[in-house]
């Protein structure tokens, strides 16, 4: 018996066709994945089969039930879970529940044995803001709030984006005990472990099914797509001695509680380091220190050569940063994007003109110059962002998880971008969740608890401890950690 049934939808947006002809269906208790790149149409996908959003043309039924005209039994018999968690970050972790409870008309008592087992490792926690939580702590309660009445379909809209590699397997791990109980599960993901943890998978690309098979079958006939060749990178070629960060001892500390917990280390001109760690091991907290947006509670620290305690405000002149969320103003066109941030670091009306043009030319944005940020694609937002956070030639730039959710083909294009602007000697500090992405770096520091655990280089971190990638390194000294939140 099939769960899902999707047949002929397509869904439009203005001239935009984000669903052509689009029909696959998932089996009763299948774990299914939606795979694609950036705007291949996967949430739109998921938003018609939650009664969310309805389709030009098509059917589509969830249980045997018409998303169109029974809206109220699918509803009552699905759980989502968006990629931004969909949490109310005001509320604690009880209140949250209690509010999800309260909308599918049960109560948190009613659903408890549906929740036990991922509510119980944060139920100590009921009292705490959802906003002050870990990602990996956000993750159970928005997986808890979408399960607390009991759905017999659960579907997840690229659920671990933004969350480090442990917290991603024991999500994956808390799913499968989900089949187990005969829940189908649809799951978008970006990363190709979790890909291969489906049983299925429908390629979708520019609003059309390119095929549907099994993960390694698809991955393996669509590889210049999901895994596109490594880049080719030296490694240190173009370092320089002289260190633009250095820090010693510094620590932050919130009460009685250290997020950062006397960490020293440096960074040389021109080098691609790599600042990695679970989600609540205090990189976060470090990052805002070296970017001047918080002083630390002890310890010294200088970036570009500026004091990080005394000179914040010449260390924000002096510095690019891009976070996950691009950092770039949508209702704005890409054109007064740049002009914004040119001048607020300082540059003159010429100089703007000039470069402005010269980027667009190597973006091969030209054409887009006056298009609304809001309408690009997810891997051009994420390319001019960078671009940007750079187009004053700063001594470094820190980029926080900048590849969130983004597909290989585009993230292997924002590497190709890091390298040459540390080609042109522009320090790049780096997080991310992607531990293929750790292998691209010259150096790579892990924080466990606050504290760095381990430096080096990826070989040498490797070679140190024994693994054979650094996606078994970051693991292996992630789940030594205690504390499970900055």
């Amino acid at each position: 018996m099939n769960a899902i049934e999707v047949k002929n939808v397509s869904k439009s947006y203005g001239k935009m066709m984000a669903l052509d002809n689009v029909s696959f269906t998932v089996g009763k208790g299948e774990v299914f994945g939606l795979i694609g790149p950036d705007g291949a149409g996967k949430t739109t996908m998921f938003r018609i089969l939650c009664s969310l959003l309805l389709p030009d043309n098509g059917t589509a039924t969830v249980d045997g039930f018409d998303v169109a005209r029974q809206m109220r039994h699918v509803r009552s018999r699905v759980g989502y879970m968006p990629g931004k968690f969909s949490l109310y970050e005001d509320l604690t972790i009880e209140e949250n529940l209690k509010f999800f409870a309260t909308l599918f008309g049960t109560t948190v008592e009613e659903g408890y044995d549906s929740i036990k087992a991922i509510y119980s490792q944060i139920e100590r926690f009921k009292n705490r803001r959802a906003g002050a939580l870990s990602g990996g702590m956000k993750q159970k309660l928005a997986l808890s709030c979408a399960l607390v009445h009991s759905p017999s379909v659960l579907f997840l809209d690229e659920p671990t984006t933004g969350v480090d590699p442990v917290s991603r397997k024991e999500l994956w791990e808390m799913l499968a005990t989900l089949k187990d109980r005969d829940i189908t599960i649809v799951a978008s993901t970006p990363y190709l472990d979790e890909v291969r943890r489906c049983e299925r998978v429908a390629f979708l690309d520019h609003g059309q099914v390119r095929g549907i098979d099994t993960p390694d079958r698809i991955l393996s006939e669509f590889a210049h797509i999901f895994n596109p060749p490594g880049i080719e990178h030296a490694g240190g070629g173009d370092v320089k001695e002289e260190n633009v960060i250095e820090v010693e001892h510094l620590v932050k500390a919130f009460g009685s509680f250290h997020a950062v917990d006397d960490i020293s280390f440096s960074v040389k001109k021109g080098e691609i380091f790599g600042f990695l760690g679970a989600n609540g091991a205090g990189k976060t907290t470090a990052m805002h220190m070296l970017t001047g947006l918080n002083q630390p509670t002890g310890g010294t620290g200088r970036v570009v050569g500026y004091d990080i305690r005394t000179e914040y405000e010449q260390i924000k002149r002096h510095i690019g940063y891009m976070s996950q969320r691009f950092s770039l103003y949508e209702d704005l066109t890409v054109a007064e994007n740049i002009r914004l941030f040119a001048g607020i670091y300082g540059m003159d009306d010429k100089t703007i003109r000039h470069k402005t043009d010269r980027l667009l030319e190597q973006l091969r944005f030209t054409e887009h110059k006056h298009t609304l940020v809001k309408s690009l694609p997810l891997g051009w937002k994420q390319k001019l962002a960078f671009s940007v956070s750079i187009f004053h030639e700063p001594g470094v730039v820190f980029l926080d998880e900048p590849t969130g959710g983004v597909d290989p083909a585009t993230r292997r294009q924002f590497w190709e971008l890091i390298y040459e602007a540390a080609s042109r000697g522009i320090t790049v500090f780096v997080t991310t969740h992607y531990m293929d992405e750790a292998e691209y770096c010259d150096r790579i520091s892990i924080m466990v608890d606050g504290k760095i655990k381990a430096i080096g280089t990826p070989a040498a971190l490797k070679e140190e401890f024994g693994q054979p990638d650094m996606d078994h390194v970051f693991t292996l000294l992630a789940r030594q950690a205690t504390r499970s939140s900055d």
